[in-house]
């Protein structure tokens, strides 16, 4: 098995070739005290790795050996040093690192198993529900890490081993200067990638790189979805956003729970919903401090208006001639004078190509999918046309179509507006619950389920910019469907539309 992966090649790695005096010997003791057992195999980086016994807790251990040591080990080294300060499940346990002038070796957990990228190989891409566990576990060790202020910098299907025990452990931390965290959780992004297609989206250029994933013309890799059928959407659209550069990306425990909670709903993948990325775990104490002031304080206003009207009780118990307080002295307390904090305005809320997709029935071929985007690009010279049709109401082939808006998070919503090339088009705003796939069998069950905003019939628009409101304000929405049912005539007999331009404005 291979007990150190096939990580990236660090530069310092890549100064020279590793020389080979120095070369270890199977029965050779290090140290006093590891016996190397047996040559597992050489990672990418030419180190060899060994299978030994530490003779005096007489337990197996994995020695990671580069020969020469001294300068050309130092960053093997350091990493080494970091990494032992990180205790774990997930990690690797750290022993011993050692610099012998001639050679250089880290002594580290011995994990009976293999690594990913082995599993991949031997028995083809994983399941949804087995990638999702890898990868929680991946982040969970690197929230434990970057904790500590200290990066990994070598997340990947070689580095990341799974145990007969079924234990996943992430191992040989080499971080440089060119690493950091978001780099780190981009590459959880690749590690489930991996697991999916069994291909790597990020580059290598080393002897043992990985497969690399198909790409667009652009080099940008295809989603698991277009590689293999049974990818749910959330885990296809949560691995493409971790690998998107353009996305933020979230802080490890963030990533974490989502993982958790995803990898909690394995056993149906329908009830697990869309992602909520978690508030990181680093801003609760400040939260809770919050709390706290904001609970003195009052506790410290309350203490003043009773020592106020306590003062007052007191002078009135003495007062000769009392007053008689009315209700309607209690009332004039209040200043009708005093301005009502308003309502706060509703604003554009932005969208992206990644929050829209072109929602086609079972009767549709689906061929224009990849226009939704053009809807919310703010390019007037890019829109969605849809096919031109015998009749308004697409000839009896389809109850309609329209366009998905996915909001990311439940949200108060004001308006929505949108742009046509032409009038007379029957179109109406309707909501739901969920994104239940991105295909025909989905999107069938969205036309079929979604609600009609309002009540009424759906009109055709006087002009080509309409504006939909009547959403509930005191309930929230995340997923939003602009409908077309019926199209305007064209100049040439037939029925067609383009959509231009959608926008949302909540709160």
């Amino acid at each position: 098995m291979t007990q150190v992966g096939e990580g990236h090649e660090t530069a310092a790695d890549a100064d020279g070739p590793v020389m080979t005096f120095g070369a270890p010997a199977v029965g050779e003791i290090l140290a006093e005290r590891y016996q190397l057992e047996e040559h597992v195999n050489d990672d990418s980086a030419g180190r060899q790795v060994w299978r030994g016994i530490d003779v005096i807790l007489r337990r197996p251990v994995a020695v990671v050996l580069r020969y020469p040591g001294g300068e050309p080990a130092a960053e093997m080294l350091q990493a080494a040093v970091d990494a032992s300060r990180v205790i774990h499940p997930n990690l690797v346990g750290v022993y011993d690192a050692i610099d012998e002038g001639s050679r250089s070796y880290v002594v580290r957990e011995w994990v009976d198993g293999e690594s990913l990228r082995e599993l991949v190989a031997t028995d083809g891409p994983l399941d949804p529900a087995r990638a999702t566990a890898i990868a929680h576990s991946i982040a969970d060790a690197l929230a434990a890490v970057h904790a500590t202020g200290m990066v990994h910098g070598n997340v990947h299907p070689g580095t990341t081993l799974i145990g007969d025990d079924g234990r996943v452990v992430l191992a040989d931390a080499r971080a440089d200067s060119a690493d950091s965290v978001e780099s780190d959780i981009r590459a959880v992004g690749g590690i489930i990638y991996f697991a999916l297609t069994g291909h790597w989206p990020h580059t290598e250029v080393n002897h043992s790189a990985l497969p690399d994933a198909n790409r667009d013309a652009s080099g940008n890799p295809a989603a698991p979805r277009q590689i293999r059928a049974g990818v749910p959407a959330y885990l296809d659209d949560l691995t493409m956003d971790l690998l998107d550069t353009r996305v933020a990306a979230p802080e490890a425990d963030a990533l974490a729970a989502e993982l958790d909670r995803l990898d909690a709903t394995e056993d149906d993948y329908e009830d697990a919903g869309p992602l909520r990325f978690a508030q990181s775990a680093a801003t609760e104490p400040a939260r809770s401090t919050s709390k706290i002031i904001i609970g003195v304080a009052a506790l410290v206003v309350i203490a003043v208006i009773g020592l106020v009207f306590g003062i007052r009780a007191i002078s009135s118990s003495s007062d000769p001639q009392p007053t008689t307080t009315t209700q309607a002295d209690v009332g004039a307390a209040a200043d009708p004078t005093d301005e009502q904090t308003p309502a706060p305005a509703p604003k554009k809320i932005p969208l992206t190509a990644k929050m829209v997709r072109m929602v086609d029935p079972p009767e549709g071929d689906r061929q224009q999918s990849n226009e939704a985007k053009y809807t919310v690009d703010d390019d007037p010279e890019t829109v969605w046309s849809t096919e031109h049709f015998n009749q308004a109401n697409f000839g009896n082939l389809k109850k309609g179509m329209g366009v998905l808006i996915n909001l990311g998070t439940p949200r108060r919503l004001s308006e929505v507006t949108v742009e046509t090339s032409s009038p007379d088009v029957a179109m109406d705003i309707r909501t739901g619950p969920s994104d239940y796939g991105n295909s025909s069998a989905g999107d069938k069950k969205i036309v079929d389920t979604y609600k009609k905003l309002g009540d009424g019939d759906t009109e055709k628009t006087e002009g080509t910019r309409e504006v939909f409101s009547g959403f509930d304000p005191n309930q929230q929405y995340q997923y939003v469907l602009v409908f077309l049912t019926e199209l305007p005539k064209g100049d040439d007999g037939r029925y067609q539309v383009d959509v231009e331009k959608i926008e949302v404005t909540g709160y």
